[in-house]
């Protein structure tokens, strides 16, 4: 599956800050002590369990802050699918340099992988019913980016990055403001004409008020099986439902089967294991 490039400082600053990190003000002192200072040697990145493979553009930049002059043959994509096996890359340059980058690309690798292994767990789950799988905000601080790349690389839908690319209306903000449609009256008052509007309901009553106000999407959050039946055939297609709460692989096909067009499901990033990758001598 195709998945989009990141921004190159993006890249660059998050693996400096990773390398950084784990090298403190000494390096690593275990490589300078035991590897002549010219060794060279090949290693191979090797998948230890079969998945999605995402994080290509981190570990290979890892690899080329600490050498700049490494081979690098990398010999699948971000959204591939692997075998347990399976080489994803080779590397050849300094050895002190390959090892000292090891550990960050690995994590990269590990981390990345494990949320579009698991994301297309949830993708496949849902197949037929024409639903979006959709991720959240609940991401680590720091490395959204990296972590919605991984989503799509799974088959993800993206839903909004930060608070800035669309209005979403949580709870919160209903119970500040007295109400959904005095909410969603106000976002649109404020809204330009290209900006979307969402708006979370706990409840079916709140539903009408929602597309009333002129709502383009609503959150179904926490709703039984019978309420989301209800929900889909209440809004008649006038507006985006998305089904959140309460999912994981367990219950996400029933919920895709009620009609819901987009199931948001925060576990993508915040509870996807992290996928068995290895760095193997040649």
């Amino acid at each position: 599956m195709p998945v989009s490039p990141l921004p190159r400082h993006i890249v660059t600053e998050a693996v400096t800050r990773a390398l950084a990190e784990d090298q403190g003000g000494r390096g690593d002192v275990t490589s300078l002590a035991c590897i002549p200072e010219n060794q060279e040697e090949k290693f191979y990145f090797v998948a230890r369990q079969a998945g999605v493979i995402c994080g290509l553009e981190p570990a290979v930049e890892a690899v080329w802050q600490m050498d700049p002059d490494a081979l690098v043959n990398v010999q699948v994509r971000d959204g591939a699918e692997v075998k347990a096996g399976e080489v994803i890359a080779a590397v050849n340059g300094q050895a002190r340099a390959l090892l000292a980058a090891e550990r960050i690309a690995l994590n990269f690798l590990g981390r990345m992988s494990g949320i579009a292994s698991f994301t297309r767990q949830y993708v496949e789950a849902v197949a037929g019913t024409g639903v979006r799988i959709a991720h959240t905000r609940k991401t680590t601080p720091g490395l959204r980016a990296f972590e919605l790349q991984a989503v799509q690389a799974g088959g993800g839908a993206l839903h909004r990055y930060g608070l800035d690319d669309a209005i979403l209306i949580k709870d919160n903000h209903v119970a500040v403001c007295g109400g959904v449609r005095q909410a969603v009256e106000a976002a649109k008052a404020h809204a330009g004409h290209m900006t979307r509007v969402a708006v979370e309901v706990d409840r079916l009553d709140q539903l009408d008020d929602a597309i009333g106000a002129g709502a383009e999407s609503v959150l179904l959050d926490n709703f039984t099986l019978d309420d989301l039946k209800a929900a889909v055939a209440q809004a008649r297609g006038r507006v985006t439902l998305e089904a959140s709460g309460g999912v994981d692989l367990t219950t996400v096909r029933s919920i895709a089967e009620t009609g819901v067009d987009v199931i948001s499901v925060g576990a993508l990033t915040h509870s996807a294991p992290n996928f068995d990758i290895g760095l193997d001598e040649a």
